[in-house]
């Protein structure tokens, strides 16, 4: 896979780049519909955890943990580019993510997609998590999907 992670911030300038590709990409299947992203400057919010992979000295995806409170986190912002999927990597962030989310001290973690979002869903339920309620901002959007999975050092993806 040769695959670059690398741990720096949502305001870093490929990791802007990615995130408008991302939002682009939702923009086009929720036509007029929030899209519940990530704050990007850090002083205005931002506490956890943000990682952008490089394949061949290309951004080619990055996610992040938001760090909520009370042992549990979200993941936010798992992209990755056409060209690179299927290649394991939004499974290598995923597991990156809970394992930072363990040594932070979370037991859970959560987050949300969209029903038009088959590929996200599919890859977060072959990997441990499992629907729950809506939460927080997502409670009254009707393309939201939540999910949770309890987290330990053992149980990474």
């Amino acid at each position: 896979m040769n695959i670059e992670l690398i741990n720096t911030t949502p305001s870093d300038d490929e990791a802007k780049l990615l995130i408008g590709e991302l939002d682009a990409d939702l923009q086009r299947r929720y036509l007029g519909q929030p899209i519940h992203g990530l704050e990007l400057d850090e002083e205005a919010g931002f506490h956890g955890i943000f990682l952008l992979a490089r394949q061949h000295d290309e951004p080619v995806a990055c996610g992040a943990l938001r760090i909520v409170g009370s042992g549990i986190g979200e993941v936010k912002r798992i992209y990755v580019r056409p060209d690179a999927r299927g290649q394991g990597i939004a499974r290598l962030f995923l597991g990156t993510l809970e394992r930072a989310a363990s040594e932070q001290g979370l037991s859970t973690l959560r987050f949300e997609t969209g029903v038009q979002q088959p590929e996200a869903i599919a890859l977060y339920e072959s990997v441990g998590y499992h629907r729950i309620a809506c939460f927080g901002e997502y409670i009254y959007n009707p393309d939201s999907v939540c999910f949770q999975k309890s987290i330990s050092p053992e149980c990474a993806t």
